[in-house]
């Protein structure tokens, strides 16, 4: 009869046998072999982002000190949280963040579908020339610099001689309206002027997606009595359905960090209660009044929240599909 060995003889059986399978060092050398000129390519995108965004995170640093030009980064006196404090006690804390919620909303709402329907229906567009030229004319908005697209505003909205209140005044005789001094139409007119620069941009990584659907499918829903709006919503939608998670999840993680540039150009003391954002507030504060200490705190966490959201949405998308950033 054969002995039955002990645990302890497979342990030391198991360490005395060469192992079979590379060491991973080994396995990751090969990788990098087999795609050297892939990462030989993103170098240069490596060391912008190491150069341009990662060294100086070292400045964060200055969020916890009360720091002064004199004395520099190092010599600026520690304060711990009281820049934060200071910040959340503000007067114009819940303002800020009630705006930037707003409008950040309306573009996740109405931006965002807006460019998967746009892509849907270019899709469904059956001669090329005419596709192209669609195609074309929707995204060259997008290369309007902005102060031209917000100067265009205020000349067709000018109450004096726009464009839009001299054609309202002689169809219907409706008084003129000071569209870009109303607070009212501060967020319309500021999501209008989203879709017109952005739609045809934003469909265009979803036009890319849509060209790996396989035409046997749509055969054989066609086959299956489906309609156009059938195929839509059974294959297309399906097929694409991991960019658009993607996109989504991107598009959350860069809520609370809406571009003060456009804010800006559009804003005046007017419309201050619901156009001043977060990035707004940390400009007038930081560059006007030199409050870098403070300023830089709000940035920081602002940094805080577009990373506990994305994470969030994340996680909830990855326990609803099978799609997933992480």
């Amino acid at each position: 009869m054969k002995p039955i060995a002990t645990a302890s003889e497979h342990t030391v059986a198991a360490r005395a046998a060469p192992s079979r399978q590379p060491g991973r060092w080994k396995r990751l050398g090969k990788d990098i072999a087999k795609s050297k000129y892939l990462h030989l390519l993103a170098i240069p995108g490596v060391i912008y982002f190491l150069i341009f965004h990662y060294v100086p995170m070292y400045g964060v640093i200055i969020a916890f000190k009360d720091f002064s030009l004199a004395k520099g980064i190092a010599a600026s006196p520690w304060v711990g949280f009281d820049q934060f404090v200071k910040f959340f006690n503000h007067m114009y804390f819940w303002r800020i963040i009630k705006n930037t919620l707003a409008l950040s909303l309306l573009q996740l709402l109405i931006v965002f579908p807006a460019e998967i329907l746009f892509a849907l229906l270019l899709n469904e567009l059956r001669q090329k020339l005419y596709k192209r030229f669609v195609q074309t004319v929707s995204y060259l908005p997008h290369f309007i610099s902005l102060p031209a697209v917000v100067g265009m505003l205020f000349m067709f909205l000018s109450p004096v001689d726009g464009v839009v209140n001299t054609t309202l005044h002689k169809l219907i005789g409706m008084e003129p309206i000071n569209f870009m001094g109303n607070s009212d139409w501060f967020r319309p007119l500021f999501i209008l002027s989203d879709l017109w620069t952005e739609v045809g941009w934003g469909a265009i990584i979803y036009l890319a997606a849509l060209t790996n659907v396989n035409p046997d499918m749509y055969e054989s829903a066609s086959l299956d009595g489906a309609g156009r709006i059938k195929m839509i919503w059974h294959v297309t939608l399906p097929a694409i359905q991991p960019t658009i998670v993607v996109m989504f999840l991107l598009q959350i993680g860069k809520m609370m960090s809406l571009g003060a540039e456009k804010v800006l150009l559009m804003q005046s003391p007017v419309t201050f209660e619901v156009s001043d954002v977060i990035s707004t507030f940390v400009y007038r504060r930081g560059l006007e009044f030199g409050e870098y200490s403070f300023t830089t705190a709000v940035g920081f966490f602002n940094s805080l929240i577009n990373i506990a959201l994305l994470l969030s949405a994340n996680w909830i998308v990855k326990k609803t599909t099978d799609h997933s950033l992480l």
